[in-house]
């Protein structure tokens, strides 16, 4: 299983670094924009008044959270840095998996002596290792753009704290997720297609949900159960919502391992 932990990991290597130079070069360049919304910030907060809270709630803001603090825009901004993470996430979980299907190296794979359970958990661990080195990255990225571009404003470190156990959850939902329909499905040909089906899918899902104010759309989107709002600025989650993303999480996983291991695999 070591060798294929490996082997996995220096093919995603290329992958995580662009990731990581990415997520951290967006993060600088949205909190970059602070100091302007910070100096006028009762000005900022009249203009937001006149816009329509179904319009902010589709852009994870609201009346009552301002732009002019820097809570407020971190939100705002670690939004599409969100985004990011998911798109990164279910590319691993459509890809780890269907690539062997896909280029046909499959069977030469199962001819070694190795078991389906070493594969599955070869190709797992490299990824969550992926995650986690783009996650660790982003966060210290975030901790320095916010004390770089802070100003005279404040903000409370233990909500960066909650906001990375919250993104790890949130990494490892759309990967196991797409890990589950790699194997569900017969051939997935276009890995970055489902990919970013599934995250923006999702993102337009939670932004309709807020627009709507239907909570029952929320259920069908991960953006929903890690609310950014929420973590950053009240330093806590919905632990109901939390609790369900792990049930999901673990079925999602134990119906991939399961799937994986008895699925007929095509040869050439």
């Amino acid at each position: 299983m070591y060798n294929i932990f490996k082997f996995e990991f220096k093919t995603l290597l290329k992958s995580v670094l662009i990731w990581v130079v990415s997520a951290s070069l967006l993060i600088f360049l949205l909190m970059a924009f602070y100091p302007t919304f910070g100096k006028d910030m009762d000005l900022l907060n009249k203009m937001m008044e006149n816009y329509p809270e179904e319009m902010l709630k589709a852009f994870g803001m609201s009346n009552t959270m301002s732009l002019g603090t820097v809570s407020g825009f971190l939100v705002f901004a670690f939004s599409y840095v969100q985004l990011c993470l998911a798109i990164q996430s279910a590319n691993y979980g459509f890809g780890i998996l269907s690539i062997e299907e896909r280029e046909f190296t499959a069977d030469f794979l199962m001819s070694k002596p190795v078991s389906r359970s070493q594969i599955f958990f070869g190709k797992l661990l490299a990824s969550l290792l992926g995650l986690l080195i783009t996650l660790i990255a982003t966060m210290v990225s975030t901790y320095f753009a916010l004390e770089v571009f802070k100003g005279q404003g404040s903000y409370n470190f233990e909500s960066l704290l909650w906001l990375t156990i919250g993104m790890a959850l949130f990494q490892w939902f759309y990967l196991v997720i797409g890990l589950f329909v790699s194997v569900l499905l017969k051939k997935i040909r276009n890995v970055l297609t489902f990919a970013l089906g599934l995250s923006i899918g999702t993102y337009i899902i939670n932004a309709l949900r807020a627009v709507l104010d239907g909570e029952v759309l929320g259920y069908f989107s991960p953006f929903y159960y890690f609310d950014l709002n929420t973590i950053v600025q009240k330093q806590t989650f919905n632990f109901g919502l939390l609790t369900a993303s792990v049930i999901m999480i673990v079925l999602a996983f134990i119906g991939a391992y399961y799937l994986y291991t008895h699925r007929d695999i095509p040869s050439l």
